[in-house]
């Protein structure tokens, strides 16, 4: 492949997406419109991470820092959904891979080929610049370069943005120029260097290798004086500001050009030394690096922190240990080797290595004391002369080290014992380690820097398959190629495998491997190959073998595990014990990489070890390993129980729970703390993702009695936050299985709470057609409040399709049944929808009578949402009867009321509301704030009542007109959906 073709350029046809200077979209060359500073915010979160989820959390602090709003999420949900849009109304042309924003926990994840961003095509030209000849180095570098047009993210609002991604650009773009510079000084270009690096040491006067390369280039052009003034500028510089002396590669330089150091004067790189002497003569300089792995792609985050961790330790603030820890298969000991490569110039005295075979499942591990006689060999030491008695060995081998600078790679460790009689006892070396534990006591002890690796992003797993395998596949399969490098999970060992098998059979498309793939029950074989020790499998089998029998059965059982991330309390459930154990039994599985914890009490696992834990749990089943307690099924009831049990448990908070599911007797499972409508509301936000996948998972295996009763313990959480996807999906799910089972209340309140669902994302048709059915059921079972509750639905959905006189006979049946049954709850519901009918067909005083009965009760029910919506409703009525003073009362607690507990869209209809009262004061500034803070949060929320507030302001386009615009008379806040 000709270095021109090995890095994509900019997309000829589809999206691309430009973050190096102002943020823009561009369709086909051109630009598309994008909203404000938070949609673009968003934006760039997702591009700074394709094809990998960025968690909700994320999000909101980098929208808001430490004072989000209660509305946060829906705003979010809002920006996504206008993303959505953005992508899909663009005309797509024939094969054009169109990017997608799909919810993937703990957030959302944007699937775009990397290539279509600016910012990766610059990273991948300035890793594709390493290793070429000076010419062709310097080229694609100042194409990688010419990429910025300006500060990164320049428009973006975000302070959380620019303070790190796009100071990061900022740096790369800086680090891309010096490397430049170098390979034009190479070419001997100095004379004409002179000036644009003394204008950049000028605008950069603390970046060290800018001064370097501007001496070089004046002591090449011989102008001595010059080079030897610009480096006293910087030391005396660094000395007065910080207390400090120039790095030892400056001071290095500038002691050669005080020699006149010929080689200083060549146009090429110096060759690293490979021998040194010592005090007193010479000594043996080992070099036992193993050759660096071939196609090494990626890490850069990982090789700056390894960078940064070596530059402290130049400075003396770093210690000289370092730990590269991570699950089996991410790349551990190539990164180690290809970073120790990198760096092995800088430790003059040697370079060690030993694999301490700390997970080989044919080996024993290395005593310290075997590793200890090869390093004594490999520095000199006779073997006659090599103590037997390890303190002595590790005393002697202290001793050699300690005037050296030497660099001690010590691969795959097993514990701590293992590597600390390895650690030289001076500040001049450098230890790395590479395992599959933590090793903790090697920080606790040791004072050791961690740093935790993780699976490779999309973009530098599909070049890994490219390098690996045959190159050229990714851009003629690209979609396939994503694919594949997604069902490999970003493991290297993994991706190395299906290139391995891509390379094997040439004539074998992407497409065919990924459909191998696909099959989960295959994908474990389908990347093994003939060479036993190179399996993904084999790889999770060394790390199994080690665990406790106990941690071993924890970790098949999370192989159930339907959502992406779990808890100590879920992880109780599924395993039959306490959260305390669970918590515990999980951070062993933690230190031994086999689950990772995001964040406090909250773990997750890679999918390929999901699949793993799940092939192990089959292959036990039915033994005398696994007891019926244990088995899958029991296991995945167990967790559906739990959730049942809290969910009803958190909706009580939320809102009154006007159903026949009760789980609040039950005294075997452990809630988590959740005391009140906060709590619950967290909860839900950082279950929910789980919460949909353990529906799913409950209607696959069959558990139908387990799946429509735990949908419907969302309807609380769902009428606060509106997440309408997600909403609709869960539902149609749930009215499958109470089909499956021919349950009569699950089939009525699965098809109500899909026609609230339509309602309330503006399809009044749709959700007429579902409360249809929800009301046949009903009558079929005889149930009068069932019927009533679907006759308050149907009520709604007809008057929002103009069918007035249909929907008052229903809400008067209703509200008479009601009465008669006594359920002031659901009499409220009949009571503000008859209300509606009668505000439109001019009846306003008998409108706000019903209303005023209807506040009263929900006030007795303490339900808030409903609430804040009924006072808002009594707003717009009290505004149409000229009553001014007394809408503005309405709506100002209903906006009260809306932000205690939570919901956005009735914060929006408040705003709606006072704005309408605005302008019959003829106060148009007012207005037209409440109008566009209405406006702002309805489409955030993805809500049709955006245009109601659209047409408000479209009327006083520039606030010459009073009143209310022509439409708003009539408008209402919401129904009283009694699902």
């Amino acid at each position: 492949m000709s270095p021109q073709d090995s890095v994509a350029g900019a997309p000829s046809t589809g999206f691309e997406f430009r973050v190096l200077g102002p943020l823009e979209v561009l369709h086909c060359g051109v630009c598309r419109q994008l909203g404000h500073s938070g949609m673009r915010s968003v934006l760039a979160c997702l591009l700074f991470e394709p094809n990998q989820a960025v968690s909700m959390d994320r999000l909101i602090d980098t929208l808001w820092a430490e004072t989000p709003p209660a509305t946060a999420r829906t705003i979010i949900h809002g920006h996504i959904s206008k993303l959505r849009k953005l992508f899909t109304a663009a005309p797509v042309t024939e094969g054009e891979d169109v990017p997608a924003i799909i919810t993937r926990a703990p957030g959302y994840l944007l699937t775009v080929s990397s290539d279509r961003i600016d910012a990766h095509r610059a990273r991948a030209l300035i890793d594709h610049a390493r290793g070429l000849e000076p010419p062709e180095r310097s080229r694609v570098l100042s194409e990688a370069l010419a990429l910025w047009r300006g500060p990164a993210l320049a428009d973006i609002a975000s302070d959380r943005l620019r303070r790190t991604i796009a100071a990061n650009l900022d740096e790369l773009r800086l680090f891309a120029l010096e490397e430049r510079i170098a390979a034009d000084l190479e070419l001997g270009y100095h004379q004409h260097l002179v000036t644009e690096l003394s204008g950049l040491v000028d605008e950069y006067p603390l970046r060290e290798r800018l001064t370097g390369l501007l001496i070089l280039a004046h002591h090449r052009s011989g102008q001595r004086a010059q080079a030897q003034a610009r480096y006293h500028a910087l030391r005396e510089r660094l000395s007065d500001e910080f207390g400090i002396d120039p790095g030892p590669e400056l001071r290095s330089l500038y002691e050669r050009m005080l020699r006149d150091d010929e080689t200083l004067l060549a146009h090429h790189r110096e060759s690293v030394t490979t021998t040194s002497a010592g005090d007193g003569g010479a000594h043996q300089v080992p070099a036992e690096l193993p050759p660096a792995v071939a196609g090494f792609v990626g890490r850069e985050r990982e090789l700056a922190a390894l960078d940064r961790i070596l530059a402290d330790r130049e400075q003396g603030t770093a210690n000289l240990l370092t730990v590269l820890t991570g699950p089996a298969g991410v790349g551990k000991s190539a990164l180690a080797v290809v970073w120790a490569h990198r760096i092995a110039h800088t430790f003059p005295d040697g370079r060690l290595h030993a694999s301490l075979r700390g997970f080989d499942s044919e080996r024993a591990p290395l005593s310290p004391g075997e590793v200890l006689a090869g390093f004594l060999k490999a520095l000199g030491v006779a073997a006659d002369a090599i103590p037997v008695d390890l303190d002595e060995r590790a005393a002697l081998y202290r001793s050699l080290l300690a005037d050296r600078r030497v660099l001690v790679l010590l691969d795959d460790a097993r514990d701590t014992d293992q590597v600390r009689p390895l650690l030289p006892g001076s500040p001049g070396s450098l230890v790395v380690v590479t395992s599959r534990r933590r090793l903790d006591g090697l920080v606790v002890r040791s004072g050791a820097r961690m740093l935790p690796l993780e699976t490779l992003p999309a973009s530098a797993a599909v070049e890994l398959l490219d390098r690996a395998g045959v190159p050229g596949r990714s851009a003629s399969e690209p979609v396939a190629a994503r694919r594949l490098a997604d069902l490999c999970g970003g493991l290297p060992l993994a991706l190395r495998i299906a290139a391995a098998r891509l390379a094997a059979g040439p004539g074998r498309s992407v497409a065919e491997l990924v459909c191998e793939l696909t099959d989960e029950r295959n994908r474990l074989h389908g990347l093994d190959i003939d060479d036993p020790d190179t399996s993904v499998r084999r790889a999770f089998d060394l790390s199994y073998r080690n665990l406790h029998p106990a941690h071993a059965t924890m970790f098949r059982l999370l192989g159930v595990m339907p959502g992406h991330t779990f808890t100590p309390h879920t992880v109780a459930a599924l395993c039959g014990t306490d959260p305390d154990t669970a918590r515990h039994r999980l951070r062993a599985l933690a230190l031994a990489h086999l689950v990772t914890e995001s964040e406090p009490d909250r773990f997750g696992m890679h999918d390929l070890l999901r699949l793993y834990a799940r092939e192990l749990l089959a292959a036990c089943a039915g033994t005398q390993d696994v007891s019926d307690a244990h088995c899958a099924e029991t296991a995945l009831r167990r967790l559906l129980h739990h959730y049942l049990v809290v969910a009803d448990h958190a909706r009580r908070f939320l809102r009154p729970a006007r159903d026949e599911l009760d789980y609040s007797g039950d005294g075997t499972t452990v809630r988590p703390y959740i005391t009140d409508r906060t709590e619950a509301l967290e909860w839900f936000d950082a279950e929910w993702p789980n919460l949909v996948a353990a529906i799913r998972a409950a209607h696959a295996e069959g558990l139908h009695e387990y799946a429509w009763p735990l949908v419907r313990l969302q309807f609380n959480y769902l009428m606060v936050r509106c997440p309408w996807e997600d909403w609709i999906t869960v539902y149609s799910t749930g009215m499958a299985s109470a089909g499956k089972l021919d349950d009569p209340a699950g089939k009525v309140l699965m098809s109500a709470g899909l026609g609230v669902a339509y309602a309330r994302s503006g399809n009044p048709a749709m959700a007429l057609e579902h409360y249809t059915s929800s009301h046949e059921g009903a009558v079929a079972a005889g149930r009068p409040s069932w019927l009533a509750m679907t006759q308050v639905n149907m009520g709604s959905a007809l008057f929002r399709l103009g069918r007035y006189g249909e929907a008052r006979r229903h809400c008067e049946e209703a509200l008479e049944t009601y009465r008669e049954l006594g359920d002031r709850y659901r009499e409220a519901g009949a009571l503000n929808n008859l209300a509606q009918v009668e505000q439109v067909s001019g009846e306003r005083e008998a409108a706000l009578a019903h209303l005023r009965e209807a506040e009263a009760m929900y006030r007795e029910a303490d339900d808030l949402e409903v609430l804040a919506m009924v006072l808002n409703n009594c707003g717009e009525v009290s505004t149409e009867l000229g009553r001014v003073a007394e809408a503005e009362r309405y709506h100002h607690e209903a906006l009260e009321v809306a932000q205690r507990c939570g919901s956005a869209m009735r914060q929006a209809a408040a705003n709606l509301g006072l704005g309408d009262a605005a302008a019959l004061r003829e106060d148009r500034a007012v207005a037209r704030t409440r109008w566009e803070t209405a406006l702002a949060i309805f489409r955030a929320g993805g809500s049709p009542r955006a245009e109601d507030a659209r047409t408000r302001l479209n009327a006083l386009p520039h606030g010459h007109r009073a009143g209310l615009p022509p439409g708003a008379e009539g408008c209402t806040a919401g129904s009283g959906h009694s699902a």
